[in-house]
């Protein structure tokens, strides 16, 4: 047991007698077992900040804005971002891996980004993948090894994606790099050159190291140099598809 804890078990001692003692004048419950949790008192109600916290908020207020005739998303977060969009919206979901879903708004299809099957192609005029590419070819959730596994993906959407559609992307940036099997690390330089043939940058944010947000910022050589100071951030981009046919 770790010594700061000490103080701690005294004053849960001392709850429990003061609850006990309370209790014999109420015997509607009785105390069964301990669990005791030590750490609450002192920590703040709620985290605020964080990758999954701004990336889900942004993104789906922009979709709210927006308002498209379709939305899909693309292995994000089921108890944050889909939930949030679920509440105003429809959203379809793909994933690798499966889900049984019987919640209002939300549509489940089962498909391998890296190998779709099934006729997709302009399927949706808005779509996201937000803190999920990066996983992509890594094994972790059951995806097999594909060191171009991001990219596959990333076509992938691409396609699905109709012409002047909106893309809304999160990942992880900062020195390029892969931290087996958690998760690929993206340069900013490296984001852009992908997608600079495919898509026009409409917006651009980022959550620091330290958990905060950047709205809305104007991407300066420096910046992307330096992954925008951050070592492991989240970049989110608003992307719109080049409608080639024009």
């Amino acid at each position: 047991m770790r010594l700061k804890n000490i103080p701690k078990l005294f004053v849960y001692a001392q709850e429990y007698l003061s609850l006990s003692k309370q209790l014999k004048k109420n015997p509607d419950f009785k105390i069964t077992s301990f669990r005791p949790f030590l750490g609450d008192k002192t920590e703040s109600g709620g985290t605020i900040s964080g990758h999954y916290f701004h990336q889900d908020l942004l993104v789906a207020k922009k979709i709210y804005s927006n308002n498209p005739v379709k939305h899909v998303d693309v292995a994000s977060r089921i108890d944050g971002f889909v939930a949030h969009v679920a509440v105003f919206r429809e959203i379809e979901i793909f994933d690798i891996r499966p889900l049984e879903s019987k919640v209002d708004n939300i549509k489940f299809i089962q498909l391998d980004l890296m190998n779709v099957t099934g006729n997709y192609t302009e399927y949706c005029d808005s779509i996201s993948c937000l803190h999920a590419i990066e996983h992509f070819g890594l094994g972790r959730y059951g995806d097999p090894i594909d060191a171009n596994g991001h990219i596959k993906g990333l076509n992938s959407i691409y396609d699905i994606l109709k012409p002047e559609g909106v893309f809304y992307f999160s990942t992880p940036i900062g020195a390029q790099r892969i931290e087996f099997n958690a998760h690929r690390v993206f340069s900013i330089k490296y984001l852009l050159e992908l997608f600079k043939d495919q898509y026009v940058l409409r917006g651009f944010s980022y959550v620091n190291d330290a958990g905060d947000l950047f709205e809305n910022i104007s991407l300066t050589d420096e910046l992307i140099e330096k992954n925008c100071g951050c070592s492991y951030g989240c970049g989110i981009f608003e992307l719109v598809k080049i409608n080639k046919s024009n």
